[in-house]
Formats: C-alpha cells, sequence, structure tokens
C-alpha cells in the first residue's frame, strides 16, 4: 500500500504492473481492495491503481466530519490522478465511484483517455426520465435507513438492509465472511453518504462528454441499478455498453472473466 497526499489528506492506494495507467475508483461500502478479483488480469496490460477515497479503508472514520461530499471526492480523484504525474489516464469507476468517474470526465475531460461506468449510481433528472417523482428516492431513503442503524450500533443490520436492498432478500447471508468485514471496515461512510449532496444526472451533462466510453452492466441486476446506465449511455456520445452474463451489480466479483475481457477489449481497441 501507498499513499499520496492530496488535498490534505493522505489517499491510500495499491499500483499493480506494468503499462498504460488505469485508475480504478470503488463503490459505496469499498476500498482499493475492491478490484483485488480482477487486479491480475487487468494488469497484464496496464499498470493498475487501486485507490481507496477519503475518509474509507485503511481509515476507520466514525461518520464525524463535514468533508464527505461527493463534490470532494470528485476533487480527490482529480487531484489524485494529478499528482501522479502520468498524464492521462484510463478511468474505470464502480457504482458510487462510476458516478465520480462521470462527473471528473465532466469537469477534467483532458486528465483521461478513456472512462469505462460499471452501473453508475445516483439518480436521473426528468431531462433523463419524465417519470421522476421529487423528494428523495427510495435508494436514498433505503441508505438514509441503513446509515441510521449503523449510527445506532446495529452494523450488521445496517449493512444487510443496504446489501439486500441491491442483490435482493438473502444477499447479506451469502457473502463470504472476508466480503462481509471489509463492508464492516467502511460502515461508518453509510452516514456520510445520506449528506453528500448528489446531484441527479442531467442529459446536457451525458451529451457533453466526450471521453470514449463504455458502460458495464450486469446482466442479472435488477432495478434502478439496471435503468440507470440504460438511460445515460443513449446520450454519451459513442458510448458503448458491454452485458456481463450471469453477473449482478458486483459483475466483476460474479464474472471476474468476462469483465475483464469487456474492458481489456475497449481499452485496447
Amino acid at each position: 500500500m501507498q499513499t499520496l497526499s492530496v488535498n490534505g489528506y493522505d489517499m491510500a492506494y495499491v499500483e499493480v504492473g506494468k503499462g498504460p495507467p488505469l485508475v480504478c475508483i470503488h463503490g459505496t461500502l469499498g476500498d482499493f481492495r475492491t478490484w483485488s478479483v480482477v487486479l491480475g488480469p487487468l494488469s497484464s496490460k496496464h499498470r493498475v491503481i487501486s485507490l481507496s477515497l477519503r475518509r474509507f479503508f485503511p481509515e476507520h472514520w466514525d461518520g464525524v466530519g463535514g468533508d464527505y461530499l461527493m463534490a470532494q471526492h470528485v476533487s480527490d480523484v482529480i487531484g489524485f490522478i494529478g499528482k501522479l504525474g502520468l498524464g492521462q489516464v484510463d478511468l474505470l469507476g464502480h457504482s458510487r465511484g462510476g458516478h465520480l468517474a462521470f462527473r471528473v470526465a465532466g469537469q477534467r475531460p483532458e486528465l483521461l483517455r478513456k472512462l469505462i461506468l460499471a452501473e453508475p449510481g445516483g439518480e436521473l433528472d426528468s431531462s433523463l426520465d419524465p417519470t421522476v417523482a421529487p423528494g428523495p428516492s427510495q435508494r436514498a431513503a433505503g441508505i438514509a435507513v441503513s446509515a441510521e442503524k449503523v449510527k445506532n450500533g446495529d452494523i450488521d443490520g445496517g449493512l444487510k438492509g443496504f446489501f439486500d436492498g441491491i442483490e435482493g432478500d438473502g444477499g447479506w447471508a451469502r457473502l463470504p465472511a472476508a466480503a462481509k468485514q471489509q463492508l464492516r471496515d467502511n460502515a461508518f461512510t453509510l452516514i456520510g453518504q445520506v449528506g453528500e449532496n448528489r446531484q441527479p444526472f442531467r442529459r446536457a451533462e451525458a451529451e457533453a462528454i466526450r471521453t470514449p466510453t463504455l458502460f458495464i452492466g450486469g446482466a442479472d441486476t435488477t432495478g434502478a441499478l439496471a435503468a440507470l446506465h440504460r438511460a445515460l449511455a443513449p446520450h454519451v456520445p459513442g458510448a458503448k455498453t458491454a452485458m456481463i452474463p450471469g453477473g449482478g451489480h458486483w459483475m466483476f466479483e460474479q464474472a471476474p472473466q468476462e469483465f475483464c475481457k469487456a474492458v481489456l477489449e475497449f481499452l485496447d481497441s
């Protein structure tokens, strides 16, 4: 593990392989360990750099403070890429990390060569979904409930509610012990996520992306996460989409060979 000081915070990361740099951003409850299953295949041709965002493991955050913000994390990723000093990088983000990667591409496209969004998380505004209702979404409300449980000391209860909300009933119970512990290590970041001020995706923002983009979805993903990338992709100029058979939202763990094939083919094209 190495660290880079970015915006007054020591960002932890691991680096594997040689070749064009590929920076990987984890999603909610993740950290630099999120990509462990695919580091080997991806690093066969690329210098893979997997980072931990502010307040995630190896820090054990208590949920107190005002710097867990979407804008702060976007600024941190931009600063991290600059501090690497490697020129343009390929950027891969999953879930909340995909939302971050989308924002980086919108704000600082000159930093990126290619962009990969694995089921980016967030909300759509009315320009992308005319049926969107005002107020908190079901997803946001669910996170708030899970965060409250974590805050009150029911760590596993909060994580179960969050995870089962994505993977369906029994998803948390099916997770192996090591995967559960990684999520526990980041449980208090759910508290920060409630007030992170994440803005919805807008059609004009998608249309403004000029970085060559690949959307990756799990063929077995259901609900809002399945619908979101399908709504975004048609509006990103020239964007491609790859669906991973046998994979849900964590498709890189559930079908790593197919996931890596899609990523490497896009990066090498």
